[in-house]
């Protein structure tokens, strides 16, 4: 019911700068909280940054004082810009977004995946 398109992904050297951005779109009732993951081993994902509907955001404690995430409510937008990256930012960054979606048993909520954008950080 709601797919993310996901962009802003690439290859560039340690120390400089890379900002992904996800787009949300479907039918839903409204947009919780949004994040962005980085896919680790055995389909696990780990936590980079996220951001509540109010604009609260949360780090991991490797990015904290360099990535900054952000949101747009009216464009259902999420954007992650990354600063000062390292080797070890390498990876997979993946896109969750909560949806709120009206149904026949009222309001549901839904945890929704993006495909994933490759972010490679050269040393």
């Amino acid at each position: 019911q709601v797919q993310l398109v996901e962009s802003g992904g690439g290859l560039v050297q340690a120390g400089g700068s890379l900002t992904l951005s996800c787009t949300a779109s479907g039918k839903f009732f409204s947009i919780g909280d949004m994040g962005w993951f980085r896919q680790a081993p055995e389909n696990q994902r780990d936590p980079v940054a996220t951001i509540s509907s109010a604009g609260d955001a949360n780090y991991a404690d490797s990015v904290k004082g360099r990535f900054i995430i952000s949101r747009d409510n009216a464009e259902n937008t999420v954007n992650l810009l990354m600063n000062s990256l390292k080797p070890e930012d390498t990876g997979v960054y993946v896109c969750n977004v909560d949806s709120y979606e009206d149904s026949s048993v009222g309001i549901q909520i839904a945890s929704n995946w993006g495909q994933g954008t490759q972010v490679t950080v050269s040393s």
